[in-house]
């Protein structure tokens, strides 16, 4: 191979492709050793692992091509989108890994989160107080207690990969653990709410909607500073700024 492609690179972690193998390198061993052993545990189609020497995971690429990206119209099919719901009903159906997972927090802890992060959101000047105001409005409905369950944890849009209606495979584990099964949902569908009905019907079970927007209001007001400190673009058309914008 004579390229090396920069999938992502911040101050945390960063992915490289060469050919049809990704380097993942990560400072923090514990989030190494949860993406390898959610990886074997998970009953979804996952990369397979190649060899690891920390701080280096190298992992093959799976067949296919992303469900969609954020801020961009997705080209997959509706069976698609539903058959990435029911990958996602797999995997919350399945036994209940051995860790806790990174996103522990209950309602009290999140509440505390929030209200730091949307001061400093409107402090900063990097949004109107009126629009996090209202997006913290819509995002009670997902403060509420919630059974945990096998979580994806970072579920975005780019991490599912299908070929034609079939999910291929599901990358990007580091944050696994046990969760609450409607913020993999609405990770998934973040910014693409045209896909949701397809989602809920794939994943065949009855679905708070308004758990689902909630989430989109509370992981983006979450995510905007870290984002743009991180050098990424929340402003992006269609992006998170955008789903809060959608809000009012």
């Amino acid at each position: 191979m004579d390229e090396v492609e920069v999938v992502v690179s911040h101050s945390e972690r960063a992915t490289l492709r060469v050919g049809d193998v990704f380097l993942k390198v990560d400072a923090d061993q514990e989030r190494i050793d949860v993406e390898v052993e959610a990886m074997s545990l998970a009953p979804v189609p996952t990369p397979k692992v190649l060899w690891r020497k920390p701080p280096v995971l190298a992992i093959a690429a799976v067949p296919g091509a992303a469900l969609g990206r954020l801020g961009e119209p997705s080209a997959a099919s509706p069976a698609a989108w539903a058959a990435a719901g029911a990958a996602v009903r797999q995997l919350h159906e399945a036994p209940l890994p051995p860790w806790v997972g990174r996103r522990r927090q209950g309602p009290d802890e999140l509440v505390a989160e929030l209200d730091g992060e949307c001061e400093l959101l409107v402090t900063n000047g990097l949004l109107p107080a009126d629009l996090v105001t209202r997006n913290l409005q819509v995002a009670e409905a997902a403060l509420r207690p919630w059974k945990p369950v096998f979580t994806h944890g970072d579920l975005q849009v780019e991490h599912v990969f299908v070929d034609g209606d079939e999910v291929t495979g599901i990358i990007d584990w580091s944050e696994a653990g046990r969760g609450d099964a409607v913020f993999d949902l609405a990770t998934l569908t973040l910014g693409h709410e045209e896909h949701l009905d397809d989602v809920i019907a794939g994943y065949g079970t009855d679905v708070d909607l308004d758990v689902i927007r909630a989430w989109w209001s509370l992981r983006s007001l979450l995510g905007v500073r870290w984002l743009v400190e991180h050098g990424f673009d929340p402003f992006a058309p269609g992006c998170e700024v955008d789903v809060l914008r959608s809000r009012m």
